[in-house]
């Protein structure tokens, strides 16, 4: 397959530096800083919608060469083995991560979020603004997740 480099366009700074505290996001406040390449408007617009979009990079777990076996999510021997694209962990081809946060202000090249579920000084790769038409209907998960997940986003 064809390899390709990514460029960040900014870096979220917040309180949470501990990889390894992985709930309680909900109440977390970001800020994201763009990337002076953009400009001072690259925002501009952005602060009309609630929600936006944010993918980023899990740069500070190393990298697994081996995705091929299912593994108890979290890795947790009480849950399920699941494959790789079935989590929505770190430990995953190209670390990228996706969130959706609450837009809390704008201001230039600078964002502030709620509910950013990455570290300080993580590479943001792109900010895309939530939209209703491409949000999904429908959504089915297991009970499990559910239950995992609860505290997640608690503050």
């Amino acid at each position: 397959m064809q390899n390709f480099a990514i460029t960040p366009i900014g870096t979220v700074r917040n309180d949470r530096t501990d990889i390894q505290h992985t709930d309680n996001w909900g109440a977390v406040r970001s800020t994201i800083t763009v990337d002076e390449r953009f400009g001072e408007a690259c925002l501009q617009g952005l602060d009309g919608f609630s929600h936006v979009e944010v993918l980023f990079v899990f740069d500070q777990f190393p990298e697994v060469d081996d995705h091929r076996e299912p593994r108890p999510y979290r890795g947790r021997s009480d849950l399920p083995p699941v494959g790789v694209f079935a989590g929505r962990g770190p430990r995953r081809p190209n670390r990228i991560g996706v969130t959706c946060c609450a837009i809390e202000s704008v201001h230039g090249r600078s964002l502030m979020v709620v509910g950013l579920d990455a570290v300080s000084g993580t590479p943001v790769i792109d900010l895309k603004p939530a939209m209703v038409e491409f949000g999904a209907v429908d959504i089915r998960q297991p009970e499990w997740v559910s239950d995992l997940m609860s505290e997640y986003f608690q503050p």
